[in-house]
């Protein structure tokens, strides 16, 4: 009778740790993506990744920061593997909050240039926006624009539109003017474009898109990849908002930084149970083919030289890219922050 008990006790103890086990490594045929991309922009290629693979991938979208909250609600019970959010703030904000883990991987080394990923391993840049100068062509000349600073010219005064100071897009942008010229210099400048804007911000990239070609402004700040969609739409008034813009490539002189870009990311959380799996997925998204079916998709930019672009961003010509660390935009975002509310950008 004593032996059958060690043996039931023996068992038990055996069958608890490869449970655990289990827990801890998850389901070997599976990884889980939260993602605060739109669903028909990532899942075609979750769906190619499943396919080549055999890799179950569950997909749970929403916005940046609520899934960011949702994470750190969930600690270490959370089923995520891998988190997908644009810019560099949101990226380094769920790196402050230790929701990543550093990872090695030679392939994402060697796809990914340094300076679109973070310093320590812990996320990786998946497609690239550019948030250049549009104006009204028929309003301005293309000779008076420049660089970011020279907006603040009074000659611009009521002719701007932008977003507003909550947007992290801007947020990225002030970030990295304080990166180059120091917090003394870009408020100055922030409080003269301030000055500039035609009227409080309001609305999204596309929204001062429309507003510059219906003339309630001259020239407005926006990433790439709306004009992009714009350019795509089959809608009349968007036709007509492409038609009466242009692109300022600014500060592409020589010794200028050039034109600010930014990321859309990934990281594997911190307590994945398909550690695996997740490196696996990330090093399918930075992949050529991946890399050319996201830019395709949704007009950015790939984050690698050798896979395609779409044919309306290659129509919009070459430019000098800011290769300012992308992680630096979000070490500066807190700083970027007080700035634009000291100026009065609201």
């Amino acid at each position: 009778m004593k032996n059958v008990l060690k043996v039931v006790i023996v068992a038990g103890v055996l069958l608890a740790i490869i449970l655990a086990f289990s827990s801890r490594n998850g389901d070997d045929n599976e990884v889980t993506v939260y993602s605060a991309r739109i669903e028909s922009l990532v899942k075609p290629l979750l769906d190619q990744f499943e396919d080549e693979t055999g890799i179950k991938v569950n997909l749970l979208t929403g916005s940046g920061d609520a899934l960011l909250s949702r994470l750190q609600q969930e600690g270490e019970n959370s089923p995520g593997d891998v988190f997908i959010t644009v810019d560099a703030g949101r990226l380094q904000r769920a790196k402050d909050a230790e929701l990543f883990k550093a990872i090695e991987s030679p392939e994402l080394a060697a796809a990914i240039p340094a300076h679109l990923r973070d310093v320590d391993n812990q996320w990786f840049g998946l497609s690239l926006r550019a948030r250049p100068i549009f104006y009204a062509h028929d309003r301005v000349d293309p000779s008076e624009l420049s660089d970011y600073l020279s907006l603040a010219d009074e000659k611009w005064r009521g002719r701007i539109c932008v977003r507003s100071s909550d947007n992290v897009y801007n947020q990225s942008l002030v970030a990295g003017m304080i990166a180059h010229h120091g917090e003394e210099v870009t408020e100055e400048w922030a409080r003269g474009l301030v000055a500039n804007f035609a009227r409080s911000p309001v609305g999204g990239d596309r929204d001062q898109l429309h507003a510059v070609a219906n003339g309630q402004c001259d020239i407005a700040i926006a990433n790439t990849y709306y004009f992009g969609g714009l350019t795509a739409s089959d809608d009349g008034n968007d036709q007509a908002t492409v038609e009466a813009l242009s692109i300022h490539w600014p500060a592409q002189g020589a010794g200028e930084q050039g034109v600010h870009v930014n990321v859309s990311g990934i990281g594997v959380l911190r307590h994945t149970k398909n550690e695996e799996n997740a490196i696996r997925l990330i090093e399918f998204l930075a992949g050529p083919e991946a890399q050319g079916s996201y830019a395709q998709r949704n007009q950015e930019y790939p984050v690698r030289d050798d896979a395609p672009r779409s044919e309306i961003t290659q129509a919009w010509g070459e430019f000098k890219a800011d290769e300012l660390p992308v992680s630096e935009l979000g070490e500066n975002n807190a700083a970027a922050v007080r700035l634009m509310n000291r100026a009065g950008w609201r």
